[in-house]
């Protein structure tokens, strides 16, 4: 027993795997084990069997070399059965005194559930039609010093789930599948843009102004330079500056962070993909939004129609086109695209309790608030919303009502997925929007940005008309793999102190 700790800490099975690790080393096995080479993986072995019968099974004569973590025991004197977990699935394992040997049997007796062992053999079929290694070498890799939860309950509490993510992938067949299910997703995204030309880059996470999105930030110190840096809250700054450059055709996946709640479709910490197009509009950004969520879809389900939490969402057909100003007038009876004053848009947002905070001082303000709390929970199929107040837009290109903005978001289930532009290129209508925000700023919105001197020099070098589209893929992954909430599909949530 190790010294160091303290056995009014462990209960009866903890202490009797620890005494296990001295009868370990006696019979000159490494308790935490070596490398191992695995020739298959439990998804190899059922491929390559398929529907073979037991006498087809035995003229294959599969030899494996097979490791995984011990799930399940059935001690039977000089013969038992065990099942074996690895990254693709379960197989159970034959082992005979008369087949591994006296010695490889007797350091098998020392094993427990959840203890990660190899072994090599042949592949057969059980009587009971059961897909089975016999084992005829065993070797120990690692002792497990805790038990594992008990199967049929596992881990029942959700928060211990998030804190524990390792129990839960070992315990939660599901929790697996959507950690292997997300890189596909991110992969078949990656592979698009590829094959139309996008560029994937990297840019800074550290940030000496507050730019590219409304959002309150995470703050840091560099020692150095004695100088306080932001965490990115968007990656659309140096992105542009990349189109300035000649890019033309760019794409980053990266994290950004926000210093704000935490509910069931926000994170503090989370993945977005920033997307931006040379000599593209909000068009362009349109049709790749659609292609792009096609093919996660199709990556992540097989098919472009998905399931989601008793809905079934249809990414195949063109997606659902409509201003902000129709879909209010649809749900109100109101038209804001009319000429009206701020004290009667007011009065028509106290008329539906709609809450307006002390900054947001015009019509376009009162316009988006009218679609966030009476519209947007209603689109459940993919629906593009377009034509935005200028005032919630300044980084896009005004429309042909100076107004509104060439600006779509794209909401599925009630939840915004993209944000896309046709890009303001104009570095002094730029630089207006950015003085409009420090003004909002003033007032009391902590979520403005700063101005960013050095975006608008480069707008002045001259950026080339574009489109750019910014999408949450925690968001798309949870659409994706059917889950209830961000958490499942990040693999180690920011969670509150216990």
């Amino acid at each position: 027993m190790d010294n160091n700790i303290n056995q009014n800490q462990l209960n009866d099975q903890e202490i009797a795997r620890r005494e296990k690790l001295a009868k370990y080393t006696e019979m000159g096995v490494d308790p935490f084990g070596q490398a191992y080479k695995v020739s298959h993986h439990a998804s190899d072995i059922r491929r390559i069997v398929g529907k073979k019968s037991s006498k087809g099974l035995d003229k294959l004569n599969l030899h494996v070399s097979f490791a995984g973590r011990i799930m399940a025991i059935r001690r039977m004197g000089k013969a038992s059965f065990m099942t074996l977990q690895d990254k693709t699935g379960f197989m159970q394992v034959y082992m005979g005194i008369d087949v591994v040997g006296k010695k490889a049997y007797n350091l098998f007796k020392l094993a427990d559930i959840g203890d990660i062992v190899g072994v090599k053999g042949r592949v057969m079929m059980t009587r009971t039609g059961e897909l089975t290694i016999r084992a005829e070498k065993y070797t120990h890799l690692t002792k497990s010093l805790h038990p594992l939860p008990e199967k049929f309950h596992g881990l029942t509490d959700t928060e211990e789930r998030y804190r524990r993510r390792y129990l839960d992938l070992i315990m939660n067949d599901n929790a697996k599948k959507v950690a292997f299910a997300r890189p596909r997703i991110v992969r078949s995204i990656q592979n698009y843009l590829d094959d139309q030309g996008y560029v994937e880059v990297e840019t800074s996470i550290l940030s000496p102004i507050l730019g590219g999105a409304n959002a309150r930030p995470f703050i840091t110190h560099h020692n150095a330079l004695n100088k306080d840096f932001y965490l990115r809250i968007a990656t659309e700054l140096n992105l542009k500056r990349l189109l300035v450059g000649g890019m033309e055709r760019v794409y980053e996946i990266g994290r950004l962070f926000r210093n704000e709640g935490m509910d069931s479709s926000h994170n503090p910490e989370f993945t977005s993909i920033e997307v931006y197009e040379a000599y593209g509009n909000l068009q362009s950004m349109r049709r790749l939004a659609e292609g792009m969520i096609r093919a996660s879809a199709k990556a992540a389900t097989g098919s472009t129609k998905v399931n989601y939490q008793g809905k079934v969402l249809d990414f195949g057909k063109p997606f659902k086109w409509i201003s902000m100003v129709d879909l209010i007038k649809e749900k109100t009876g109101i038209d804001f695209s009319k000429d009206m004053t701020f004290e009667e848009a007011k009065k028509l947002a106290d008329e539906r309790d709609i809450h307006l905070d002390k900054f947001k001082n015009t019509v376009g303000y009162v316009m988006n608030e009218f679609f966030e709390q009476l519209c947007q929970d209603d689109l459940i199929q993919p629906t593009f919303v377009y034509s935005y107040p200028i005032e919630v837009s300044p980084l896009t290109k005004k429309g042909k009502d100076p107004r509104f903005t060439e600006r779509f978001e794209l909401f599925v289930d009630g939840r915004e997925l993209a944000n896309a532009y046709t890009e303001l290129n104009d570095p002094i209508d730029q630089r207006e929007r950015f003085m409009a925000q420090l003004k909002a700023k003033e007032l009391g919105d902590e979520e403005s940005q700063q101005l960013d001197e050095d975006f608008v020099e480069a707008l002045e070098y001259g950026m080339p008309p574009a489109g750019g589209i910014g999408m949450g893929i925690d968001r798309l992954a949870v659409l994706l793999t059917d889950q209830p909430t961000v958490r499942e599909v990040i693999l180690f949530p920011t969670m509150k102190d216990k």
